[in-house]
């Protein structure tokens, strides 16, 4: 399918034609559409990736509302895969758009990574988290990842090989995942890593690498702590 260039105008004039041919040949698989994933893959099919796969195992709840702003009252008991697939293809028919109503630890689900060229972190629970790092640390595909809770959010980017990967870093947190999140923070976010990622496929600016940001968006600041590969790591300690 042909490009439609002017749709692209203000973006081309930072990201250029052969960046937003980048976009358009790139492959962007998006794990989990809730309040993070349903903002990345708004943004990245505007921006005119070429093909973004969804992934997600629930339905639409009442009690998503306030931040997943691709749903609406009527999608409520829908899968949230299927309507955010039909959304975004009406938001932008260029765009190839694969959905799958798919748990992570699904075998088909390592299939779906290997043909990505980034990935996006959308998950709630770190059960969810570390099974997707352990598959792109074995496929050596970029992960963006974000977490938010209440008023609080963190960003980095793990380069399989270059950067620690999530489990040199949370291998001990549990399965804990976000019950209170106010509304734009998830937005926020997401926004970040739709950023990341399209940054990355571009080759355009620094991306959040071997660094962890931590955002307080009640307070407004937004910090970064150095991080370290862990050499010792069960994952990613394998490539050297």
């Amino acid at each position: 399918m042909d490009i439609s260039w002017r749709r692209y105008d203000r973006q081309l004039h930072d990201l250029g034609v052969e960046g937003q041919l980048k976009i358009r040949s790139s492959t962007v698989l998006v794990a989990g559409l809730g309040g993070l994933g349903s903002i990345a893959s708004l943004y990245l099919v505007a921006a005119g990736v070429g093909k973004v796969i969804l992934v997600d195992k629930d339905r639409v709840e009442e009690t998503n509302l306030n931040r997943q702003v691709i749903y609406m009252p009527e999608d409520i008991g829908m899968e949230k895969a299927v309507v955010a697939q039909r959304r975004l293809k009406s938001f932008n028919p260029e765009v190839e758009v694969e959905a799958y109503v798919m748990d992570v630890f699904s075998p088909e689900f390592e299939e779906i990574v290997k043909k990505s060229d980034v990935v996006i972190d959308g998950m709630d629970g770190w059960r969810q988290r570390l099974r997707i790092n352990e598959l792109i640390v074995k496929h050596k595909k970029p992960l963006i990842h974000a977490a938010v809770e209440s008023w609080y959010g963190q960003l980095m980017v793990v380069v399989p090989g270059e950067t620690p990967c999530l489990h040199c870093l949370f291998s001990s947190i549990g399965n804990r995942s976000c019950v209170r999140i106010v509304g734009p923070v998830a937005g926020v976010l997401g926004l970040m890593e739709a950023l990341e990622a399209i940054k990355l496929i571009v080759g355009k600016g620094s991306v959040v690498k071997n660094k962890l940001l931590v955002v307080d968006l009640k307070n407004m600041s937004f910090d970064f702590i150095n991080v370290k590969r862990n050499p010792r790591c069960p994952v990613c300690g394998q490539l050297g």
